[in-house]
């Protein structure tokens, strides 16, 4: 039987590329309006490109004094053309809503790894970290790529990396990634392909289209790990795709730390209009469970028993604090492995 080397590859961009430039907006517009407003109802989504943005969505909120054209230009800069086009909640979805109900279907998907420190796998860190080491140089439109080759018994070492940076020099990111590959202690010799279509100087909304919710797999856990929902920037916590989704990693989290587990993935699957999750499932080293729900959780004193949750989205939005304007930070360097709430290990 052939031996088959296993490698994983991830990627990161950094918050000047076009499409982050466009979560940012979105999120921006959206922390706006919670500022005010804790109860809006916010579903943005910006296009940008080649001098002209269109921001376009739907927004039901009690503050009506939000500049959003001022909002976008602190981000993409004074020499855009701005277009906005906002109007209120369609009445038939926010009848469900109102009621504590989903405000969209789909699955959700939550993971924790032991790999890092940040619970993430080690593809998605790597690649994550690299990128803000150039951009502390480079603080413009960029990419990088990190590809592992796994060994025995859980060791890696690099195969190749990918960096490309608007303003940069070959040689500048050469040392720039080799200072990375020192400052870690990374093994490998590793293929570097530094600025592989040459260097460039044109980037952003200068040099190309951007638009919300286009890096999934980045806002993400990486492409190894399935994608359940939809994008989230722009979106107030109503809507679960973006809640749940931060529900889910956190009950990954905390049966990862409670069962000191090597690896957890969560589903939560919901229906529009409806509070209850239809799938609450938690894999846990390969093994299946039902999560717990807080309603009929028995009472334990054991401090590593997970106790249950309250899976609604008013007990998602109330147990993580969602309903603050902490949004644009997200739409950076990923949702997940960076510090926030849900990031953080807290049995119910």
């Amino acid at each position: 039987m052939k031996n088959y080397t296993t490698y994983r590859t991830a990627e990161s961009v950094s918050p000047r590329h076009p499409d982050k430039l466009c979560d940012q907006i979105s999120d921006a517009i959206l922390d706006g309006y919670l500022e005010k407003d804790p109860n809006a109802r916010v579903a943005v989504e910006t296009c940008g490109g080649h001098g002209i943005i269109y921001i376009v969505g739907e927004v039901t909120s009690s503050a009506d004094d939000i500049n959003v054209e001022s909002i976008a230009r602190e981000i993409a800069g004074d020499d855009m053309e701005i277009h906005i086009n906002l109007v209120k909640q369609s009445p038939e979805i926010a009848g469900g809503v109102d009621l504590g109900g989903a405000g969209d279907q789909g699955i959700m998907i939550g993971y924790a790894t032991d790999e890092t420190t940040e619970l993430m796998p080690r593809e998605v860190i790597l690649s994550r970290q690299l990128n803000q080491h150039i951009y502390q140089k480079f603080p413009f439109d960029g990419k990088t790529q990190v590809t592992l080759k796994i060994l025995e018994k859980g060791n890696f070492e690099l195969d190749s990396i990918v960096a490309s940076f608007q303003n940069s020099t070959d040689q500048e990111l050469r040392e720039l990634v080799e200072a990375f590959i020192h400052e870690h202690k990374l093994a490998g010799n590793p293929r570097l392909h530094l600025n592989p279509a040459g260097e460039w100087h044109q980037g952003g909304f200068e040099a190309d289209t951007g638009l919300t919710g286009r890096k999934l797999a980045v806002d993400n856990y990486g492409p190894r790990i399935p994608i359940g929902g939809g994008a989230f920037s722009g979106k107030d916590p109503s809507k679960v795709d973006r809640s749940a989704a931060y529900m889910a990693r956190r009950i990954a989290v905390d049966y990862l730390r409670a069962r000191k587990a090597k690896e957890v993935f969560v589903r939560l699957a919901y229906a529009i209009g409806y509070a209850e999750p239809l799938e609450r499932t938690v894999i846990v080293d390969g093994k299946d469970e039902q999560i717990p729900l807080k309603s009929d959780s028995a009472t334990t004193d054991n401090p590593n028993e997970i106790h249950g949750y309250d899976l609604t989205p008013r007990g998602i939005i109330d147990y993580l604090d969602l309903k603050r304007p902490i949004y644009q930070s997200t739409a950076c360097y990923g949702h997940f492995g960076a510090g926030f709430d849900w990031d953080k290990y807290r049995i119910t």
